[in-house]
């Protein structure tokens, strides 16, 4: 069983930076591909990034291109989310979410998931 813990989130303003990170326990997820969605209020739950179990491979949704980065840490057993150039739009409650290799944006296919951290941006 896996348990995470997602942090670093809160208020912030247009054009600022936050750094997610997703910690988890139970057991080591270095085998274990990572996901961070985001889910609005009023909107359906949306894949944001992945990454493969080794770091090598990330993808992204495309709001998240070019603004967004997806890192890990095995020896911490943590995952990051980098957001960068902060939008309104981008207001959501952030899970991370593990799963036995897949990486890609089907929720379903995820197994394990944290409870999420609040990220509002506002001016």
């Amino acid at each position: 069983q896996v348990q995470l813990v997602e942090s670093g989130g809160g208020l912030v303003q247009p054009g600022d930076s936050l750094r997610l990170s997703c910690a988890a326990s139970g057991r080591t997820i270095s085998s274990n591909g990572m996901g961070w969605f985001r889910k609005a209020p009023g909107k359906e739950r949306e894949f944001v990034a992945g990454i493969s179990w080794s770091g090598g491979r990330t993808h992204y949704a495309d709001s998240a291109k070019g603004r967004f980065a997806i890192s890990r840490d095995n020896a911490k057993n943590t995952v990051y989310l980098q957001m960068n150039s902060l939008k309104p739009e981008d207001t959501a409650v952030y899970c991370c979410a593990a799963s036995s290799g897949y990486m890609g944006e089907i929720a379903r296919l995820y197994d394990y998931w944290g409870q999420g951290t609040q990220v509002t941006v506002s001016s």
